[in-house]
């Protein structure tokens, strides 16, 4: 049988019942904690996480579906202003950063919300901010090596751009369910 706690109206104590035993707690002094201030974000390893993972109420082939689908359309967003800023003149590593940043906060707001439907949460946004950090050094570097190494063909670009895609795709899902948006 549970507890029945109830805080007292008339102090800092709480009481709890139990199969007809009454228990009063009432903090001593030193027990009571100062609140972190407000402008502390935690370090990684402090990082809060729960038991669950991501969100328990979608199951790992729906999360996968709108993942997917959200990230069809963030590569629509990053690819059609890769290929607009370098037709502007751009250089391709500065276009393929433009475009990375706008692909990638689509793909967030839309993943944060629909995917795994967690709350917004500043310590969740400065990991999604390192993630992706990681995740553009690795886009741009594929990007880069594969547009040097292949040649002028017409397919390069796109193929690049695709694979660069692809492995950002990944290591951003995996991180983001395991990780995340475990969170609290």
């Amino acid at each position: 049988m549970y507890p029945r706690v109830q805080p007292r109206a008339d102090s800092r104590s709480t009481v709890a019942s139990v199969r007809g035993v009454t228990l009063v707690c009432v903090p001593e002094p030193h027990d009571h904690v100062q609140p972190l201030p407000e402008h502390h974000a935690p370090l990684a390893p402090e990082l809060p996480l729960t038991d669950s993972t991501a969100d328990d109420a979608l199951s790992l082939k729906t999360q996968l579906v709108r993942f997917v689908l959200t990230g069809g359309l963030s590569a629509v967003v990053d690819y059609g202003l890769y290929v607009l800023l370098m037709a502007l003149g751009v250089t391709r590593d500065g276009a393929k950063a433009l475009s990375f940043v706008a692909g990638t906060t689509t793909a967030y707001l839309i993943n944060r919300r629909w995917t795994f439907k967690a709350e917004p949460s500043k310590v969740r946004f400065a990991a999604v901010v390192a993630l992706y950090a990681v995740t553009f050094a690795a886009q741009v570097g594929i990007n880069g090596v594969l547009n040097d190494s292949l040649g002028d063909q017409w397919w390069v670009t796109p193929f690049a751009f695709v694979v660069a895609q692809g492995t950002a795709t990944v290591i951003n899902f995996v991180v983001q369910r395991l990780v995340i948006f475990r969170i609290r």
